[in-house]
């Protein structure tokens, strides 16, 4: 596989975490640079690091594609409806990027990422060079995207609280109907 193949892939793994780095901006009051590196580092690494547990355990992990799209939308459907029942709540913005709430976050946006993995597996393609220019990837599109929501949030409010939390949902929506063939 090539250099520009692994870079579609990994952008495009990295649409989901774009998306929930946008929500989590935007539930953040006046972010520092070092926030927005934390929260990238947990989606970078962890989408960096599913497609090689993927790779690592190839045709034995083939049964998770069984599950991962109820797992994804679960952990999705649970955040978002979190966001918009919180968005009500004037006073009550979500600095926190600690283990405990980044790792959900982490995990549902990754699951697809270790699907890659196995087809790397497959593949046999270099796990090494693609999970660290997946993490790359991942890591700046993150970055970008609690920025992006930060300031939207910020502008916005509540409403764009709500909002995060309906996207969040209905990308579990997506995640789920897509592999159960609906969509």
């Amino acid at each position: 596989m090539r250099l520009y193949e692994i870079i579609i892939i990994a952008v495009s793994l990295a649409m989901d975490t774009f998306t929930v780095s946008v929500c989590k901006g935007i539930t953040m009051k006046n972010i520092s640079y070092k926030s927005a590196i934390v929260i990238s580092l947990y989606f970078g690494l962890f989408q960096s690091l599913m497609p090689l547990i993927g790779y690592l355990f190839g045709f034995s992990f083939d049964n998770i594609s069984k599950i991962d799209h109820f797992v994804a939308f679960v952990l999705l459907f649970g955040i978002g409806s979190s966001m918009i029942l919180e968005s009500s709540d004037n006073e009550k913005l979500d600095n926190k990027i600690d283990f405990k709430t980044m790792i959900p976050l982490a995990i549902a946006t990754s699951i697809d990422a270790l699907a890659v993995g196995i087809t790397f597996a497959f593949l046999k393609v270099n796990i090494i060079i693609s999970s660290v220019v997946i993490g790359i990837i991942t890591f700046l599109i993150s970055f970008i995207g609690v920025l992006i929501g930060n300031k939207f949030g910020n502008k916005y409010g509540n409403i764009a609280e709500r909002i995060g939390g309906i996207l969040l949902i209905l990308m579990g929506i997506r995640i789920l109907f897509t592999h159960l063939g609906i969509i």
